[in-house]
C-alpha cells in the first residue's frame, strides 16, 4: 500500500487559506511526495468558508481525496463543517486562544494567536504545529517560506512563526502520527503547478505573441501569468474592455499573422461568439480558453463544472469546422495548448480549449516539459506569384495556402461576409456553395489517430466508465478501486472532442458488458454527444453538478447507491 497524507486547510476568506495550502503543497513535493492539491473558495473578499486540501504519496496521484487525515481549522466553522471527513485516526487542529470548550480526542488545540503575535501569520503557524505533529522536517518549510516572503521581515517573521507552532505541538501533541519520508525522493526536478499555469507555458512555448483578454474567474491567471513573463519573451499582453473587444483584438492579430490566445469562462464565451464566427468566415487562426463554471448566467463563478461542451461544439449560426480540446490533467494543459495553435494554423479555423475551475487551480507535481518535443507548424503558406494571390483559393483539400498582409505584395483580402476565393463579397449561390463546402473539407485530412481516446486499465472490461477533460484522474483512481474490489474495470478518457473519435468510441462501448458516463453537469452531454455520433447509448451516467469536482470516492458511491 502506498504512503500517504490528506491535509485540509479550512477557514474564511483573509486566513491566507490558499497561500497555507500552495506552501504546504510544495513543502511535500520539496520532501520527495507527489502532490495533488485542489482549492475551494466563495466569491468574496473577506468571509465565507474555503478550504485548499493537499494529498502527498509516494507513488502517482491525479486526484484529490475525500477523506483528511489532519483537519487545520483556522476558524470554528471549519470545525464543524468538516468533521465528519475525518478518517478514523484523523484528528483537528484548532485555534485555542478563540475556540474553547471543546472536548474531542480528535482535536488538539494550538494558541495559534498568541504565538503567531500578529494575525496575518496564524495560518503560517498552524503549517508549523501540522508538521511538528508529523515529525517533518522542518528546514524544508522554513526554506519554502523563504522562497515565498523573500529575505525580509516579513519571511523572517513567518520562519519564526512556523517555528513556534512547530516547537509547540512537538511538546504537547501527545499522539504518535509520524510522516515517514518516502523511500526515494525519485522526484527531485518536478515541478508544482496548476492547470492555468501550464495552459499558459504551452502558449508560450508554442510561440503564442499576442493575447487579450477580459478578466474573468477562473481563467485570468492565464493571462496574469504570462502578462508576468510578457517582456521576456516579447509577448503583447492587452486586457480588453470586455469580451467583445478581447475576441475581435485576437481575431485582428490572427489575421495579421500573429499566433493570439483569449482566455474567458462561459458567459464570456457568449459575448465572444460573434467574434468566433468571424474567425470562422475568414479562416483566421485564433485559440480560445473556456475555463468552465456552473451557469447559465453569473452561476457560482468560484466553483466548477462541465456544462459548456454542447455549448462551444455548436457555438454560432452556420457551419464551420472547429476544434475543441479538453485537457485531461495538468501536462496535458501544456501539451495540448501548445497542439492547439498548430492546429490553428494548419486548418485556418478556431481552436478552443475547454477546461474547467477544478483543473485550472489544482496544483499537482509534474515532470519538467520537454520544449524539444514542441514543434512549431505555421500551416501551409503562400510562395507563387503574389500577383495572383486569392485568399480563400478553393482547393481539394479545403485548406488555402496563407499570405499575411504587408509581409510580400501579396494582396490579403477577406470579409465577415460571404465572399469569393479572392476575399471580395459576394452573393452568389454557386460560389457560396463552393466556399462553403471548402471550409468544411479541411478536416477531412486530419490524423484521426489524435483523436483516440485515453485508456486506463482493462480494454476490454465488464464495467467500462467514460469521461472527459478533467475526470481523468478520478476515474483512474476508481477503475484502480473496482479492481482491488476484483471487478473488470476500465475506463477511456476523451480530450478531443471535435471532431469527435466516434470510432474509437464505438469500439470501447462494443467491448464493454456495462458503459457508464461520468461527467459534471446535469444532463449527461457526452452521453449524448456519444449517442448522436456513434449511435451507441450508454448504460448510465453519473452525474455532478453542485460546483464540486468529481472525486474517485463520489464516483464509487453512485455506482453502489445506483446499481451501476
Amino acid at each position: 500500500m502506498s504512503l500517504q497524507i490528506n491535509v485540509m486547510i479550512g477557514g474564511e476568506a483573509g486566513q491566507g487559506v490558499q497561500s497555507a495550502g500552495f506552501i504546504l503543497a510544495k513543502t511535500f513535493s520539496r520532501a520527495g511526495y507527489h502532490v495533488f492539491a485542489d482549492q475551494d473558495y466563495e466569491s468574496r473578499v473577506r468571509g465565507g468558508h474555503n478550504f485548499f486540501r493537499v494529498r502527498a504519496s509516494d507513488s502517482e496521484i491525479a486526484a484529490i481525496s475525500e477523506s483528511i487525515d489532519i483537519l487545520v481549522a483556522l476558524n470554528e466553522e471549519s470545525i464543524g463543517l468538516h468533521r465528519e471527513e475525518l478518517n478514523p485516526s484523523g484528528f483537528i487542529i484548532f485555534n485555542a486562544d478563540e475556540v474553547k470548550d471543546v472536548a474531542d480526542n480528535k482535536l488538539f488545540g494550538v494558541p495559534l494567536t498568541s504565538l503567531a503575535g500578529d494575525k496575518i501569520m496564524l495560518n503560517t503557524v498552524a503549517l508549523g504545529a501540522a508538521l511538528g505533529i508529523l515529525e517533518f522536517d522542518i528546514s524544508i518549510l522554513e526554506k519554502v517560506l523563504g522562497e515565498q516572503y523573500g529575505k525580509s521581515d516579513s519571511g523572517n517573521a513567518n520562519i519564526k512563526a512556523a517555528q513556534a507552532g512547530y516547537d509547540y505541538a512537538r511538546k504537547n501533541y501527545k499522539g504518535s502520527f509520524r510522516l515517514k519520508y518516502p523511500h526515494s525522493s525519485g522526484i527531485s526536478g518536478k515541478m508544482l503547478l496548476n492547470g492555468n499555469e501550464a495552459i499558459a507555458l504551452g502558449a508560450m512555448a508554442a510561440g503564442c505573441k499576442y493575447v487579450s483578454s477580459y478578466p474573468m474567474t477562473p481563467s485570468t491567471s492565464i493571462m496574469e501569468y504570462i502578462a508576468a513573463r510578457a517582456d521576456e519573451y516579447g509577448i503583447v499582453v492587452m486586457q480588453a474592455e470586455d469580451e467583445v473587444a478581447a475576441i475581435n483584438n485576437i481575431v485582428g492579430a490572427g489575421y495579421a499573422g500573429v499566433r493570439s490566445m483569449t482566455t474567458t469562462s462561459g458567459s464570456g464565451f457568449c459575448l465572444m461568439v460573434e467574434g468566433l464566427g468571424l474567425a470562422g468566415i475568414t479562416e483566421t487562426p485564433v485559440v480560445m480558453v473556456d475555463a468552465q463554471r456552473p451557469g447559465p448566467a453569473v452561476g457560482l463563478p468560484t466553483r466548477t463544472e462541465q456544462g459548456d461542451l454542447q455549448f462551444v461544439l455548436t457555438a454560432h449560426h452556420g457551419e464551420f469546422p472547429r476544434f475543441v480540446l479538453a485537457p485531461a490533467n495538468i501536462e496535458d494543459c501544456f501539451r495540448l495548448t501548445a497542439e492547439a495553435f498548430n492546429l490553428a494554423d494548419i486548418y485556418q479555423t478556431p481552436v478552443i480549449i475547454l477546461t474547467d475551475q477544478y483543473l485550472a487551480s489544482s496544483y499537482a507535481t509534474v515532470d519538467k516539459f520537454d520544449l524539444s518535443r514542441v514543434l512549431i507548424d505555421r500551416g501551409e503558406l503562400y510562395s507563387e506569384n503574389p500577383a495572383e494571390y486569392r485568399r480563400h483559393v478553393i482547393t481539394e483539400s479545403g485548406i488555402s495556402p496563407r499570405a499575411f498582409p504587408g509581409m510580400s505584395e501579396a494582396l490579403v483580402v477577406t470579409d465577415s461576409d460571404e465572399h469569393d476565393e479572392f476575399g471580395h463579397l459576394t452573393e452568389d449561390a454557386d460560389i457560396r456553395n463552393g466556399i462553403v463546402l471548402k471550409r468544411l473539407r479541411k478536416l477531412n485530412g486530419l490524423d484521426r489517430n489524435i483523436l483516440k481516446p485515453w485508456r486506463y486499465g482493462n480494454e476490454s472490461p465488464e464495467i467500462l466508465l467514460i469521461g472527459w477533460g478533467s475526470s481523468y484522474g478520478a476515474l483512474c483512481e476508481a477503475v484502480d478501486i473496482l479492481k482491488e474490489r476484483g471487478m473488470d474495470a476500465g475506463m477511456i478518457n476523451l480530450n478531443h472532442l471535435s471532431p469527435f473519435p466516434a470510432e474509437a468510441v464505438a469500439d470501447a462501448i462494443n467491448n464493454g458488458t456495462r458503459s457508464i458516463v461520468v461527467e459534471g453537469n446535469a444532463t449527461g452531454q457526452l452521453a449524448s454527444l456519444i449517442r448522436t455520433e456513434t449511435g451507441r447509448k450508454v448504460d448510465g451516467k453519473i452525474l455532478k453538478f453542485d460546483g464540486r469536482p468529481i472525486t474517485p470516492g463520489y464516483i464509487i458511491e453512485k455506482l453502489e447507491k445506483e446499481g451501476l
